[in-house]
């Protein structure tokens, strides 16, 4: 469906095994052990080469509708189109298109400056006529401001205007103060200036404001925050485990705040089809809600898009777009990918005006992704869907109510991270409880009993039909193929799969199975899971038609349309046609679950086989030692899937004694396994004020009344732990036998210790303020405060020792965005959210006790806290504010919140510590075996007493790898940096002497090209830090050098530049380049996108790229025809007594 700024109204091109789904997957071959092919590892790698294959499809179709000129595109049987190979420069003119079109929307103007000069390098065409300054303009007595290439920018507008322009272009985190309010210097006309920052300088987007426009005001822009904060708190006023309810409710709430006339939300699925699951509409407009889109619909390059720019408005497609004018010396066309008025894409706009929506706005949900995805220790973000709005007419709606929007969209994706993992933890449970009852008919059945019994194998998963082929017999349930067709499927199964241990597919015509046409639609996609070579468990699914309902009022697949004719009924035919013969995709849960009873019907199978050899032994006796075999599987499979579980897991018997406690109760109590067996949970296990509640919960479980999110307390044993309480939220399950008895009840929690620690310190400071504030007392806490526009108002000296910003850098600065985003940095966009709401909600009334609040110290260091935020109240009793304070943790907490953090598989985490530091420490200790060797037969020379200095500086670079013992600090941004000042000198020769040896090695020249100017040049940074990120960089580009005779060259480029408060920086850039192929794929893949890694040297670049990252810098890899190279840009600061004699040719050197 068309909602992205550059979607099609289009049609997969894919072959049909990988248009809607991957349609085979294999399991491990031959291990009872593996998981399936599907593993939770694989699943970023898979996810991210089908977005690559993607873009090739994506660009194919851009290509067939620009040779159309969007007349002859036959917009229903592009879903046909031929995937034939097309030239990479196709593919490059595609990205090219979409990110640097070259025009906008004419309902703003945009200019473009370089960030050093204030120079313009590029223009629209209408901003000379918004701004005022036409030739044809009345006369003025003052000279006229012109408009051109090389244009200082600050002339066209008010001196006020100017001086917030410099203020803007100063700051750190530039789109944090978004929207500067300025006026044209000719007209006197106010705009809105959005302000982002490209490869070449600024980009400022002009949206026209009213002067009447509340929201031009502080107070009209926090009241835009105040609407979005209403909306939030209504979405997380709703009762947990309903995501339909608050998708439902999201659309009502955009709907109240912008006056769109549809508001729908948009689910990208597994599969990267998309589906409307949520939709608000005016009355007589045709309904959307449950229509499906191929995954072409919104291309790849479009959904890259939405993760950097949030917000997409398109005011009118019919507007004919304006061309932006640029500087002949730009090397390659504006980037606009970050531009609020990039104009839309030709199809895109047709595709609009053939639904009849003329304007629409476009809002991204972010949700957290894979660890693997992580990049420079932030959590990893997935695009989930899309919030998107439609108008039958032209509409535009100001930035300050669209920053409101993507606020509430972080609030959204939140909020549906925490109810997708919420039903993630409920399915995880349904296949536990599931597997349970499975395991316990073993006990009392044979194998067919999962298939004879109530709840059966179609309970695991869903699925419409089942069946057991065991021992030559055939057991179906629900919708299957015939036994013959099963048995056919079976000898392919053996003929062309045999070394597997199971398959699953969407198409069993994909897969190769030749006989899938005589089974229908009724039978289309398939899992099997082989429990020997002769016994299969099958689940069989019906083709998606069946499953996706249209919500029009003409839904049925028959209807006629023109199928040139880009519209959602198209799109949806598109859909039909692309899943025609096949079933709903088996997501990855259900194949894990599928794979776990593979393995506990293979104990019990091959058990049972070795029961039934034994003739000899008389049948009640075979009977009992069957019985007991089979309880002795399902326990070892049961004990396995209980001791891998995240939370602390406990069960008792009827006599309510300890028979199960897994690896993690047993970690946060002290008491190991062996000792907790055979205790009394109630009187040995958990403190006197528990045990009526324990007790309760115990007596309810075995009347079969299942309690849920229950707080209890339990001890905790041993001399480190003693007296140390463990708070947990249990849910009670009973267990039952085989004959439905209840024997047992077994507790999943959660555990809560660290909140509990942090109310037990909680301070509640009461009195007057301004004496807390002000007292000199050293135990009153960092306290802030602001008035009702959220502007700082207080900063007591505690804040400035916690932050490093002086009271006088911060009083009157916006405490969201401009104290707590740009001066004070947070971890990502939702970080900014959470504390805007907490704000807000102080301001309204409504106060927040010990939230989580964590930020970066003016030094880089990591700091972790727990905020509370109260109303502020004069003596009327009129709010006129919020007073904060922060609660520093405690030892204790910081220790209970680093276990929060700690992910599963220590043992593989600690292999990873070891192989970073093997591999690491090889760098610097090279560096000093060269500098040692130039040593060796000469006096101390200047020459020598530099190599000491080098040789020093190596030391130290080796130290500071020793101290990274937690590769988490490192993960999770929380490294704590040392910086002081240096010279760009020593660290270059410290980076050299280390690629020396391997060098010389492998018979390499190195090249140099760093001019004296930049080497003289002292800085302020980390020095070890940056010299261990430039020298992994340079080294791998020796190690995949040709040799011998081969070359390896390191370039070294900067820019100064002086802000208005007289700081000088300089941005620095590093380029290691080497002839050849390069970094090998695994490398590659190391470095950017795996925490697993495959290589010690992967693993050594991705933690360099990590570190750089939270020095604010950037690193590229980039391969070229010939060469390949490592480009690194790291910005730094010049101290004040060096800045005085920086080189002048330097100060904006490009």
């Amino acid at each position: 469906m068309q909602m992205g700024s550059v979607s099609r109204g289009g049609t997969s091109a894919q072959k049909p095994s990988q248009s809607a789904s991957t349609s085979k997957r294999n399991f491990r071959n031959n291990d009872n052990t593996q998981n399936t092919h599907n593993n939770n590892n694989n699943h970023p790698s898979e996810s991210i080469n089908k977005a690559i294959a993607q873009y090739t499809v994506d660009a194919r179709l851009h290509a067939v509708y620009e040779q159309s000129s969007g007349k002859s595109f036959d917009y229903s049987e592009s879903i046909k189109t031929t995937t034939q190979s097309i030239p990479e420069q196709q593919i490059t003119a595609y990205l090219s298109k979409i990110q640097r079109g070259g025009h906008i929307q004419p309902f703003g103007c945009m200019i473009a400056i370089d960030e050093s000069s204030f120079r313009v390098v590029a223009y629209s065409e209408n901003a000379r006529e918004m701004l005022g300054i036409n030739p044809h303009t009345v006369p003025s007595m003052e000279k006229p401001e012109i408009l051109t290439i090389g244009t200082d920018v600050r002339t066209l507008f008010t001196p006020s205007s100017g001086v917030l322009l410099e203020k803007a272009f100063g700051a750190r985190e530039i789109t944090l103060l978004n929207p500067v309010w300025i006026h044209s210097k000719n007209s006197g006309k106010p705009f809105y200036a959005i302000l982002h920052r490209i490869d070449v300088g600024i980009v400022i987007d002009l949206e026209p404001a009213r002067t009447e426009d509340p929201a031009l005001s502080i107070a009209g822009a926090v009241q835009s925050q105040k609407l979005a904060v209403r909306a939030i708190s209504h979405l997380q006023s709703l009762p947990g485990g309903d995501i339909k309810l608050l998708c439902d409710t999201v659309v009502q709430c955009v709907i109240e705040l912008t006056g769109y006339d549809r508001v729908m939300v948009y689910k990208f699925h597994e599969d990267e089809h998309g589906e409307v699951v949520a939709e608000c509409k005016r009355p007589d407009l045709e309904p959307y809600i449950g229509l499906h889109y191929p995954s072409t619909d919104i291309p790849q390059a479009s959904r890259f898009l939405f993760k950097q720019n949030r917000v997409r408005m398109i005011v009118d497609c019919h507007a004919t777009p304006v061309r932006v004018i640029q500087d002949e010396r730009l090397m390659q066309s504006l980037c606009l990918v970050g531009s609020t008025l990039r104009a839309p894409h030709g199809c895109h706009s047709q595709y609009m005006a053939n639904m009849g929506s003329i304007a629409s706005l476009v809002m991204a949900v972010i949700i957290n992704g894979s660890e693997d995805e992580a990049v420079g220790g932030r959590n990893s973000m997935r695009l989930w869907g899309l919030v998107v709005c439609h108008h039958t007419s032209a509409r535009s709606i100001p930035f300050p109510l669209r920053y409101a929007c993507e606020f509430l969209m972080q609030a959204f994706g939140l909020q549906l991270n925490m109810e997708l993992q919420l039903a993630s933890q409920m399915l995880e449970k349904h296949v536990l409880k599931t597997q349970t009852l499975l395991c316990d008919m073993l006990l009392r059945d044979s194998p067919t009993g999962i298939v004879t019994q109530s709840p059966s194998i179609m309970d695991l998963v869903k699925c419409d039909g089942a069946a057991l082929f065991y021992q030559g017999k055939y057991y179906p349930l629900g919708v299957t193929p015939t036994e013959a067709q099963t048995k056919d499927i079976v000898q392919w199964l053996l003929t062309y799969h045999g070394d597997s241990t199971g398959l699953s597919t969407d198409s069993l015509g994909d897969a190769g199975y030749p006989g899938a046409a005589s089974l229908g639609d009724a039978v289309c996609g398939m899992a099997v899971a082989y429990i020997t070579k002769r016994d299969f468990l099958f689940w069989f699914r019906s083709h998606t038609a069946k499953e996706v309902k249209w919500g029009g009022a003409k839904h049925h697949p028959e209807d006629k349309d023109d199928g040139q004719r880009m519209h959602p009924r198209s799109s949806f035919k598109a859909f039909l046609e692309v899943v025609k013969s096949r079933s709903l995709p088996w997501e990855n849960a259900e194949m894990d679950a599928i794979h776990s009873l593979q393995l506990i019907l293979r104990d019990s199978f091959r058990d049972t086989e070795i029961t039934n050899s034994k003739a000899d032994v008389p049948q009640l006796e075979g009977t009992e030692l069957q019985g007991m075999n089979e309880l002795s599987s399902v326990a070892r499979e049961m004990v396995r899937l209980i001791e891998t579980a995240t939370a602390p897991i406990f069960a008792v018997g009827a006599d309510g004694r300890i028979n199960g406690w897994n690896a993690k109760v047993a970690e946060l109590t002290g008491l190991s396994v062996e000792e907790a067996m055979g205790k009394s949970l109630v009187h040995d296990l958990v403190y006197k004020e528990s045990e009526h509640i324990v007790s309760k919960l115990l007596d309810n479980a075995f009347r079969g009344e299942e309690d849920k999110n229950v707080e209890i307390k339990l001890k905790t044993f041993g001399s480190e732990q003693q007296d140390k309480a463990v708070y947990v939220i249990v849910n009670a399950c009973s267990s039952k036998d085989y004959t439905n008895n209840i024997v047992g009840v077994c507790f999943i929690g959660q555990d809560v210790t660290g909140q509990k620690l942090v109310m037990d310190k909680f301070i509640n400071i009461q009195g007057d303020y301004k004496t807390i504030v002000h007292s000199p007392n050293p135990l009153i806490p960092p306290i802030f405060a602001s008035d009702e526009n959220t502007c700082c108002t207080e900063w007591n000296t505690a804040m400035e020792k916690l932050t490093g910003w002086n009271k006088g850098e911060v009083i009157g600065k916006m405490l969201v965005g401009e104290v707590f985003g740009s001066c004070c940095r947070l971890k990502g966009p939702d970080a900014l959210t959470k504390f805007m709401i907490t704000l807000h909600s102080a301001v309204g009334g409504q106060e927040t006790d010990n939230s989580s609040f964590s930020f970066f110290h003016r030094n880089g260091k990591f700091v972790q806290a727990l905020l509370t935020a109260n109303k502020r109240v004069n003596l009327n009793g009129d709010i006129i504010g919020a007073f904060c304070f922060l609660q520093v943790a405690s030892p204790e907490l910081q220790q209970a919140f680093k276990i929060q953090r700690e992910q599963e598989k220590k043992r593989f985490t600690s292999m990873k510590e070891l192989a970073y530091l093997v591999q690491e420490i090889k760098n610097p200790l090279s560096g000093i075996r060269f500098t040692n060797s130039l040593l060796e037969g000469t006096g101390l020379t200047e020459d020598q007493k530099q190599f000491l200095e080098t040789c020093a500086a190596c030391e130290k670079q080796m130290e500071k790898i020793l101290g990274d013992i937690h590769l988490k600090n490192i993960d999770d941004g929380s490294l704590e940096l040392e910086k002081a000042e240096f010279s760009l000198e020593s660290v270059i020769n410290a980076v050299v002497s280390q690629a020396m040896t391997l060098l010389r090695e492998r018979g390499l020249q190195l090249i140099g090209d760093i001019s004296d100017e930049i080497k003289a040049l002292t800085v302020f940074g980390d020095q070890a830090r940056i010299q261990q990120v430039l020298s992994d960089f340079l080294l791998n580009m020796v190690r995949c050098a040709p040799s011998p005779g081969g070359w390896v060259e390191i370039h070294a480029r900067a820019r100064m530049k002086r802000t208005v408060d007289g700081v000088t920086t300089v941005h620095t850039e590093f380029r290691m380049i080497c002839p050849g192929e390069g970094l090998s794929p695994e490398l590659v893949q190391d470095m950017f996108h795996s925490s697993k890694w495959v290589t010690e040297e992967g693993l050594g670049l991705s933690m360099s790229r990590k570190i750089l990252k939270l020095m604010n810098g950037e690193v590229q890899y980039i391969r070229e025809s010939e060469k390949c190279y490592f480009l690194v840009t790291l910005q730094l600061s010049v101290p004040r007594t060096s800045s005085k004699t920086v080189d002048s040719s330097l100060l904006g050197d490009a």
